[in-house]
């Protein structure tokens, strides 16, 4: 029986502020909508006190980005990118084109077409997240979208050298220093000097995310990928510490961040609550962590394994953590997380920077239907068919025929009925149902 020790934000509190972020950006939108580059160019004065002419950079600004880094900067961001890139490629190869002969002149296939335009947001406003450029662009690229641009937020006042640079080696064809709500608005609607694209993909805030929500039909999206969610799942095979960074590492992201210790002992939840007291007093990021560990932090005791489970695919986590005796055993039982991270050696952090799996992930129970960003977000499984033989057509054509009946179809039954006459010989009359 599952015990909470910790809760955190009341439901009817997130239901008001979800409310309040959905109207702020419904009514950004049709702005943006409405007035295109002037409307972009005012919200980006109001929001991240930034303003020019044009919000392109060019390529003597990409170059001066790129300067500002050392040596081993680039190192590090072109090792990252790399692993990233093998897993992508990885990935593309298991996608497949296929075409089967089902039936005796029944040739039935599909292919896989990339999209034509993608627009991935970097978030950065309070930390310059590179790393969500080689997740976007790359994993894009890959896929083999010809046109990827990309919009990060001005960082101190200005384009974050880093973020530049990761764009940049990544392979974006346009770089746009622009945040929040007016970049995805941008991107996906179209100004006078920003074409639209037919996909958005990227993590960001929780108005970002909305406005994903509120974009899509119009475009493509990856999926709901909100304020960082993390779970960590441990038991008495691991300490205290391990626990408490691992949640605290991730609660830095924002404020709004939840953070959720599930575990079989009791002694490990109180162990680890007393160090992220400990840690907060010492952690340079404490005055965001600390907020969110309060307001959206949780620590829940369950029983056994099996229950521990059992909580986790209804929490639905973005991360998982997994820290216990026998980590496989929630690869093989858990059905909705968006990423799994097995075994004390392992963590978040590894994925979201450097490791080669994708961190654009299901937020807010998004992960009960849909896993994170990876190539097959950018392609479009189309399918075709071809009927070689007289024969094969008149034999499909009499079963179509006879079914379009059933639904009171007769024009859809007419294009059965005459290839079934022409092809073979039976004397169907117009609209009819075939013998």
């Amino acid at each position: 029986m599952e015990h909470w020790i910790k809760r955190g934000q009341d439901q009817v509190e997130v239901v008001a502020a979800d409310k309040k972020v959905r109207e702020t950006v419904e009514g950004i939108l049709a702005d943006i909508a409405a007035r295109g580059d002037a409307a972009v160019r005012e919200l980006s004065v109001k929001f991240d006190k930034w303003d020019r002419d044009d919000y392109r950079l060019s390529e003597q600004e990409i170059e001066g980005c790129l300067s500002q880094l050392s040596k081993r900067d680039i190192e590090d961001i072109t090792f990252a990118q790399t692993q990233v890139r093998n897993f992508a490629q990885k990935q593309r190869e298991s996608v497949l084109d296929i075409e089967v002969e089902t039936l005796p002149g029944v040739i039935l296939g599909h292919t896989n077409i990339p999209v034509s335009s993608a627009g991935c947001y970097v978030p950065g406003g309070k930390y310059p997240l590179l790393a969500s450029a080689h997740m976007s662009i790359i994993t894009a690229k890959v896929a083999g979208v010809p046109r990827v641009i990309t919009c990060a937020p001005p960082y101190h006042g200005k384009p974050a050298p880093a973020i530049v640079a990761a764009q940049h080696l990544a392979g974006a064809d346009a770089i746009y220093c622009i945040g929040g709500i007016q970049a995805v608005g941008a991107m996906a609607l179209g100004t006078q000097t920003i074409a639209p694209v037919d996909m958005l993909v990227g993590p960001g805030n929780a108005y970002v995310a909305e406005a994903k929500r509120q974009l899509f039909g119009r475009v493509g999206i990856d999926l709901f990928a909100g304020p960082t969610e993390t779970l960590v799942i441990a038991d008495s095979s691991v300490d205290g510490e391990l626990c408490a960074t691992d949640l605290l590492g991730q609660a830095e992201h924002g404020p709004d961040s939840p953070a959720i210790l599930l575990t079989t002992s009791e002694k490990l939840a109180r162990d680890t609550m007393r160090e992220i007291e400990r840690l907060l007093q010492i952690l340079p990021t404490a005055g965001i962590a600390r907020q969110a560990w309060e307001t959206h932090g949780a620590v829940c005791v369950v029983e056994s394994d099996e229950e521990m489970v059992q909580v986790a695919d209804r929490i639905a986590s973005e991360h998982v953590q997994v820290m216990t005796h026998d980590p496989d055993y929630f690869l093989k039982n858990m059905r909705n997380y968006g990423a799994l991270f097995l075994g004390p050696r392992t963590n978040v952090a590894y994925g979201d920077k450097a490791i080669g799996t994708n961190h654009t992930l299901p937020t807010k129970l998004a992960a009960r239907y849909t896993g994170g960003l990876w190539v097959g977000k950018f392609l479009k499984t189309c399918t075709y068919q071809k009927v070689m033989t007289n024969e094969a057509s008149a034999m499909i054509g009499r079963y179509t025929s006879r079914l379009c009946a059933l639904e009171g179809f007769a024009g859809h039954g007419e294009q059965a009925n005459i290839r079934v006459r022409r092809y073979g010989g039976d004397n169907v009359p117009y609209a009819g149902i075939a013998e």
